[in-house]
């Protein structure tokens, strides 16, 4: 079996194959809410600032640094301790094709084959596919029904193979917000058993919380345990450009460079270029992007009556993303097809965040709602609130 084979097919990738010779009437257009994706183009400045040096800056078109542009990696690092109230270095930041290559070169210098990583279910499909691809097991981290991992459980299932526990807050698909009690507890027992605690905050700017969601920056030797991943791509609406960012300690850089030189030799300079652009001169327009984010789920939780009186449920709700279970016989995975056609929506059934076999999935959806506003939220609520699942179909 090669490594490929050893994974499933991307949810993102298969849910777009439902959407193959279906035609929406008119007055019913799909509203999809099955990927946290910006759709708007970058802001008119950032968009200039890349064009001005893809026409004038002879080294937007070279190979350069495998860990990223020094300007970038010393604004970003500059951003994370005024944010955090921490102390990084440029030394302890590298850029990455994106946040799921800043996952993947974590895994590739932490783990050899056989090796596990617990990882909290819901999980982030990714995640969990490219542990599979590196022979790295997956040991899920069940949460509760509040959806929050629960630092006891985890530290039942650390075993002499485990090499890190994965973190994502704002949560990925479940939208809630780790306290930094909870991110605390985590950090304290991968340093307590030598391992390293991978945090993925690709949504923190999202955060509804004002100030740092944790002090984890603050501890002087915060670098020995934690791995933080971070992501433009929401941030700034460069997902096409792909930039994501690690910060870390130097040796565990030196580990990832060489993962980061055979994969892709170096981020592109272009989507570099605008990320640091965009943290020198959009911190204002960022916040009034936040805000509308945090309307929209405002706006969930105000209108979710409408499927609370048909027996749903909101199980998570923040950054980019509500988690819901529905109260229907038939599995979310057969429903979600059913509503591509019926009802004119694609969102992702639960079964694609969980473990094969694990039947709460099937009761469960993701709703990703960045690029949904009120009107389409309310649509949205109408549309599920009328939709009767057809009857001769299983489970």
């Amino acid at each position: 079996m090669s490594s490929t084979e050893a994974t499933f097919c991307s949810p993102i990738v298969e849910s777009r194959r439902w959407l193959e010779g279906v035609t929406f009437p008119s007055n019913r257009p799909l509203i999809n809410v099955s990927q946290a994706a910006p759709t708007a183009m970058p802001p008119e400045g950032l968009r200039q600032a890349m064009a001005d040096a893809a026409l004038n800056q002879v080294d937007a078109h070279l190979y350069g640094a495998v860990l990223g542009r020094d300007d970038l990696r010393d604004a970003l690092a500059s951003q994370i301790s005024s944010h955090y109230g921490g102390s990084v270095s440029k030394a302890q930041v590298g850029i990455t094709s994106g946040c799921n290559q800043a996952f993947a070169a974590s895994i590739a210098s932490l783990c050899a084959e056989g090796d596990e990583v617990i990882i909290p279910v819901p999980w982030y499909f990714n995640h969990k596919m490219w542990l599979d691809m590196s022979g790295v097991a997956a040991v899920p981290l069940h949460v509760g029904p509040d959806m929050m991992p629960d630092p006891d459980a985890a530290a039942a299932l650390i075993t002499p193979r485990t090499r890190a526990i994965v973190l994502v807050t704002p949560n990925n698909p479940c939208g809630v917000e780790y306290p930094a009690g909870i991110v605390r507890a985590f950090f304290d027992l991968a340093r307590a058993h030598g391992l390293a605690l991978i945090l993925d905050e690709t949504y923190r700017d999202f955060d509804s919380r004002d100030g740092a969601p944790h002090d984890l920056f603050k501890d002087v030797a915060w670098d020995k345990t934690l791995i933080h991943l971070y992501s433009f791509s929401k941030a700034y609406r460069l997902t096409g450009h792909r930039v994501g960012a690690i910060a870390s300690s130097e040796s565990k850089l030196f580990e990832m460079e060489k993962f980061l030189d055979t994969l892709t030799i170096c981020p592109a300079q272009l989507g570099q270029i605008g990320a640091v652009w965009g943290l020198r001169n959009l911190q204002d327009w960022l916040a009034g992007e936040r805000h509308e984010i945090l309307d929209r789920k405002a706006a969930i939780e105000e209108g979710f009556h409408k499927l609370a009186d048909k027996g749903w449920s909101l199980l998570g709700c923040g950054a980019y993303f509500a988690y819901v279970e529905h109260p229907f016989e038939q599995s979310s995975e057969t429903l979600a097809k059913q509503l591509v056609q019926e009802s004119s929506v694609l969102m992702l059934p639960g079964t694609m965040f969980m473990p094969s076999g694990d039947t709460s999935g099937a009761r469960q959806f993701r709703i990703a709602f960045a690029n949904v506003d009120r009107a389409g939220i309310e649509a949205l609520f109408d549309r599920l609130a009328a939709f009767q699942p057809s009857q001769n179909h299983g489970q």
